[in-house]
This record gives C-alpha cells, sequence and structure tokens, in this order.
C-alpha cells in the first residue's frame, strides 16, 4: 500500500477512536478514564507514549529479527505500561514499574524513522494496545516523511475486536502472544478472567485481516499473522486447548511461535514459582507437531540457568543474548 492511502487509514483510525481520549475504553478493561486531562486508567498511562527503549532486537523469531550474520534485527519499541499485566511478567520493569519516558509524538516519529535509517526489518510496536492514539499520530507523521518498513503490532491479545478493525490497512504483521484458555488461569494470573472471550476473536480479527505469511527473497515476513505462545508451568492441559482451538479455527498455514522461554519473576502465583521443564515443553510441541501447523517456531534448547532469557530494563542494552549464533526468537 502506498504512503498516501497507508495515512489515510491512520486519520480514518484517529477519527474513529479520537473519543477514547477523553474516554478510554481501547481495552476491555473500559476504564473510562480522561487520559487527556492526566487520568490514569489501569494502564497508568496518560495520552503520551511511554517508551522504554528503541533498539534493535535480535530475539524475535527470524522471519522478524532476521538470521545472524545478515539479520539486522526488528525496530522494536518497547511501550511504557500495560492493559493486561502478568504477575510473572518478564517486563515487568516497563509494565508495571512504569519505566520509561514519556514522548511527544513527534518524538516517537523521529524515533521510528530512526529504526529505519539504522537498517531495521520493520517496526515492532511492543504492547501497543493501551497507546493506541499517540502510536497512530505518529506513524501519520513519519509516514509522511519516509517511513516504509513494514508495521508489526505485537500484543498481549486482549484486546477489543472492534478496536482491532480499525487498524486494517496499518498493521502489516500481527503479532499475538495467546496466553490462556481456562478463565480461572487467566483471572488469578492476569486479572482478566474474559482474556480469552476477548482473545479469541481479536486475532480471528487479526488473521481476516493478515491471512498469508508474506515473505520476502530473504525470508523475512512482508505480511501476516504470527502466534505466539508461552507455555507456563504446570499448565500443559491449558496449552493443549488452545492449539487443539487454533488447529480448529484456522488452517494449517497459521504460523505458530511456542515459547519455552518461562522463567519465574516478579511476583508469580506459587504454582508458577518454577522454571518449565524440558518435558513439558517437549509434551506441548510434541501436540502442534501433531496438529500439522505448517510454518512451526520452536524454542526446544532453552533450558537451564545459563539461558536465562528475562531482559534488565536497567541496563543500556536490556538483552544479553543479543548477536548470539543462534538467536532464542525461535527456529522453523
Amino acid at each position: 500500500m502506498d504512503a498516501a492511502k497507508s495515512i489515510a487509514r491512520i486519520e480514518r483510525a484517529l477519527d474513529a477512536l479520537g473519543p477514547h481520549a477523553s474516554s478510554c475504553r481501547l481495552c476491555p478493561r473500559d476504564c473510562g478514564v480522561d487520559r487527556r486531562a492526566g487520568e490514569l486508567g489501569y494502564c497508568r498511562s496518560p495520552d503520551r507514549a511511554g517508551v522504554a527503549r528503541a533498539l534493535l532486537h535480535f530475539g524475535e523469531e527470524p522471519v522478524l529479527s532476521g538470521v545472524p550474520p545478515r539479520g539486522r534485527g526488528s525496530g522494536t519499541v518497547f511501550f511504557t505500561g500495560c492493559s493486561l499485566k502478568c504477575l510473572f511478567c518478564q517486563n515487568h520493569q516497563i509494565s508495571w514499574s512504569g519505566r520509561g519516558r514519556f514522548l511527544e509524538d513527534e518524538e516517537l516519529a523521529a524515533a521510528m524513522l530512526d529504526l529505519q535509517d539504522r537498517g531495521a526489518h520493520n517496526l515492532n510496536l511492543v504492547s501497543p494496545s493501551h497507546l493506541l492514539l499517540p502510536i497512530l499520530r505518529a506513524l501519520k507523521t513519519a509516514k509522511k516523511r519516509g517511513l516504509r518498513v513494514p508495521i508489526v503490532y505485537n500484543s498481549h491479545a486482549y484486546e477489543k475486536a472492534e478496536v482491532v478493525e480499525r487498524l486494517a490497512g496499518i498493521v502489516d504483521i500481527y503479532l499475538p502472544d495467546l496466553k490462556y484458555k481456562e478463565a480461572s488461569l487467566a483471572g488469578r494470573c492476569s486479572g482478566a478472567e474474559d482474556y480469552f472471550a476477548r482473545a479469541g476473536p481479536a486475532i480471528e480479527e487479526m488473521f481476516i485481516q493478515q491471512p498469508d505469511l508474506v515473505l520476502d527473497v530473504d525470508g523475512l515476513a512482508r505480511r501476516g499473522t504470527i502466534v505466539r505462545h508461552l507455555v507456563l508451568p504446570g499448565q500443559a492441559s491449558d496449552s493443549l486447548a488452545l492449539l487443539d482451538w487454533l488447529a480448529r479455527t484456522f488452517p494449517p498455514s497459521l504460523p505458530l511461535s511456542l515459547m519455552s522461554q518461562y522463567r519465574p519473576c516478579f511476583r508469580p502465583p506459587p504454582d508458577l514459582d518454577r522454571p518449565l521443564s524440558p518435558e513439558e515443553y517437549a509434551a506441548v510441541l510434541s501436540r502442534a507437531q501433531s496438529l500439522g501447523f505448517e510454518h512451526l517456531f520452536a524454542q526446544p534448547e532453552l533450558f537451564g540457568p545459563g539461558d536465562h532469557l528475562n531482559p534488565d530494563f536497567d541496563l543500556e542494552d536490556p538483552f544479553p543474548w543479543k548477536g548470539r549464533k543462534d538467536p532464542p526468537g525461535g527456529q522453523r
């Protein structure tokens, strides 16, 4: 899509979503706060985008980060705050504690363009749901100034499908992290018993917009929907239920990224206060393979204390695995 059409779609989305600035109902929390007046809802975010880091990230799936040594990384913007806030969040320093700096729209647009200038394969927006208005405003400016890389919507999937609908023609790649099937698990881990009731329709809408994984000559994603799932310790049955739902709902061509990188951090519930075992992950991976997903990204090797993947946003570079020969974003 050319820049003019993309900008027009952004303007229409801003017109439709604009009222949320004074009575915010962008996410299922439905706080109704006036963010323009400085009121803070569940996400604890005003009407400006809080940014913890904007960097080239080499730990995403290979179709996003590229494969070393030619891969230049995903241009990743880590936003402050979150509308889900999982108790075991590996990014709790920014999702819960609010590390980061609030940027004006022009500053955010400049950060987006800087990532493109540094060779990023895409613009990867991490936890964007609660900051859609300032993000769209910044994207409009950046598009006018030459932003052309694919836009990745990297989300926890706790979304309103009707809000996702407004992103049609703006987002090139959807990257939802589908977390829970069971309401009670979602309730005690994320305070969102309606998680799957919201995430399921949202992901279906994402797939309607971007159903096919389209790769360029270098094997990098240009369009598509890639569903992630983090396997939790002791919760294999919930993971299996999610995989079965995905297999029933979508064609085998749906890309699935099955993550094993769970480590207990922040305030995990007692039964999740341990690492995931290789055996637990292997059982879930085996089900995914048997269901016939044609594009399956896996992390079978990420176990043991030497491969601790939790980032530290107190460091200039939060990702100690940057530059590894085999990045942790998964394999095909």
